[in-house]
């Protein structure tokens, strides 16, 4: 089963509906165009990874990771994941990587920084893909947890 099939299959009893765009969604500021939305309602995820565990992050497209933030919430210092290790935990290529159907489990932190949207769009396994969810959905559906960990790029 292809990504994009996994994580319709995943969201399905959840009531959410993938959108498929011709346009490319690989970067927040791409998918903020191709949806017609404002690059913060794009939900991006992150994978992190340090000596002991690895974490997904899921923000607003608008931010940046606060790394004693990310340090003090996981308990260990975190780098970003390369493009092949993000690969690996996630099941998904970069631009399409997303909380959802993972084929291990990983801690999943909800950044708070999406709270000011009612509706926030989310990758769904395909650089030209996107999910419109709630945060409080995201949350729901994915198990993570709320935290903040993230500042708005200046």
């Amino acid at each position: 089963m292809d990504a994009i099939e996994k994580v319709k299959e995943f969201l399905h009893p959840h009531g959410l509906q993938v959108m498929e765009l011709d346009a490319s969604t690989h970067t927040a500021p791409l998918a903020a165009k191709a949806l017609g939305v404002e690059v913060g309602q794009i939900a991006k995820t992150l994978a992190f990874v340090g000596k002991t565990k690895a974490v997904l992050v899921v923000t607003s497209g608008d931010t940046r990771i606060d790394n004693k933030a990310l340090r003090e919430t996981v308990g260990e210092k975190m780098r970003m994941a390369r493009p092949e290790e993000a690969w690996e935990l996630t099941g998904y290529p970069p631009g399409g990587v997303c909380p959802f159907a993972l084929p291990q489990d990983l801690p999943i932190l909800i950044d708070l920084s999406m709270e000011r949207f009612p509706v926030v769009y989310i990758a769904a396994g395909t650089p030209n893909s996107a999910v419109p969810v709630s945060v409080e959905k995201l949350l729901a559906i994915t198990g993570g947890r709320p935290c903040r960990v993230s500042q708005l790029q200046s």
